[in-house]
């Protein structure tokens, strides 16, 4: 889905009647209220040694592998300190790959979200962690993207109680991914090494693993989770799992009718015609699909009925202007419509997080509750549950 992120999602508008109401159009706000904790935020510059990176392959050998710039998120004590803004998380960019010698030229947000420069988030820097050991959640970020494409729904789950981690999505030689199985394969390597690192951590609870990811990120989750058996639920965002189905049939260990861990996918209503215009090459499209092949885990479907797919991530809808909006926009729905629905993807993955990390009953009564006894607006999102079914192992016939 490259196409649609990188070349027809650049910004939104507001229509009001036959005109542009550009003037009286709300920016991006995350309507959800932090959790009991206080967020620190750390980030830890380190190699994937196990693999080459040919940018890196003339720097001393203590900067040689595959750079992995390290967001986490976490649980902290109160902290009097400044919150990030989005030009902090914007500046992280300039260093991505040569972490001691940052590049502010190539860094392409700069532009994209300089009218959000002073907008400030929850997580403080190197903040003192807070006591006990937290579930942890890799983030999986879309093809190409930064690792904090979603800070606020990284922010918002830390700030009630999870250790969220996660790194850009790079490709396999270079800045940007190929859509292809090298291209999900390296990210799906970038996972289990955050699991592997995220485990080494003195606040994160090893035995409590999920993946959460928008877009590309989706497939190289499911990829990871095939072959990484500490991940214990999966949370997709219109996860390219649903558009590249050739893509999964073609990796040979990767098998949907298999998996038994749960998984939520956010899905957006997208027409036959669309899929037809999307680029993709007919073989990435053709095999099973894999929503229908999850028969052994629990699946939990929210049709986000008013999302296009950029309104997935936080920092991308603040990157977009008024044109593009009414170019994408789903229906009659608005810019607060927009932010509302994001408000609601958050909440439901909080609770779906909170029933498989945490065993927690209070989020299983809200996931079997409609959305509409959930207090969810009508018209706004559509949620189908299919239990896990006991079936016999194919490979025993």
């Amino acid at each position: 889905m490259k196409t649609e992120i990188f070349a027809a999602v650049l910004a939104f508008c507001v229509c009001s009647g036959s005109a542009l109401a550009v003037s009286q159009a709300p920016s991006f706000q995350f309507l959800q209220k932090p959790g009991p904790y206080p967020v620190g935020l750390k980030v830890v510059n380190q190699y994937d040694r196990s693999r080459t990176y040919p940018a890196s392959s003339k720097a001393p050998s203590s900067e040689k592998g595959r750079p992995l710039q390290t967001l986490i998120w976490y649980p902290s004590l109160p902290n009097a300190d400044t919150a990030m803004t989005v030009g902090d998380y914007v500046q992280l960019a300039d260093s991505e790959i040569h972490f001691n010698a940052p590049d502010s030229k190539d860094n392409r947000w700069r532009s994209l979200l300089q009218t959000s420069f002073d907008d400030r988030l929850w997580a403080v820097r190197d903040a003192v962690p807070a006591k006990g050991r937290f579930p942890i959640v890799i983030y999986a970020p879309s093809d190409s993207s930064v690792s904090w494409e979603n800070a606020d729904l990284c922010e918002y789950l830390a700030s009630h109680g999870y250790v969220v981690l996660a790194s850009p999505a790079l490709g396999v030689s270079t800045r940007d991914m190929k859509d292809d199985l090298d291209g999900i394969n390296a990210q799906a390597r970038d996972i289990s090494f955050l699991i592997s690192y995220a485990i080494s951590l003195s606040d994160a609870d090893p035995l409590r693993v999920a993946v959460v990811s928008w877009s590309w990120g989706g497939i190289s989750s499911l990829f990871a989770a095939a072959r990484n058996p500490r991940i214990a639920a999966l949370v997709e965002m219109d996860g390219s799992i649903r558009y590249y189905p050739g893509l999964v049939k073609r990796a040979a260990d990767v098998h949907p009718e298999r998996m038994i861990i749960p998984l939520l996918c956010f899905i957006r209503n997208v027409s036959l015609e669309d899929l037809e215009k999307d680029g993709v090459p007919p073989a990435d499209k053709v095999g099973p699909n894999v929503l229908n092949a999850w028969k052994r885990g629990d699946l939990l479907t929210v049709n986000m009925l008013g999302m296009a797919h950029p309104e997935f991530s936080s920092m991308f809808q603040r990157r977009e202007h008024e044109r593009r909006f009414a170019e994408n926009q789903v229906a009659d729905y608005d810019r607060a419509d927009a932010n509302t629905s994001y408000a609601w993807v958050a909440l439901y993955t909080l609770n779906f997080l909170n029933m498989h990390l945490k065993n927690d009953a209070a989020a299983e009564t809200f996931l079997q509750r409609t959305p509409a006894e959930n207090g969810a607006p009508r018209h706004f999102m559509a949620v189908m549950f299919s239990p896990a079914q006991d079936l016999p192992d194919a490979d025993s016939k």
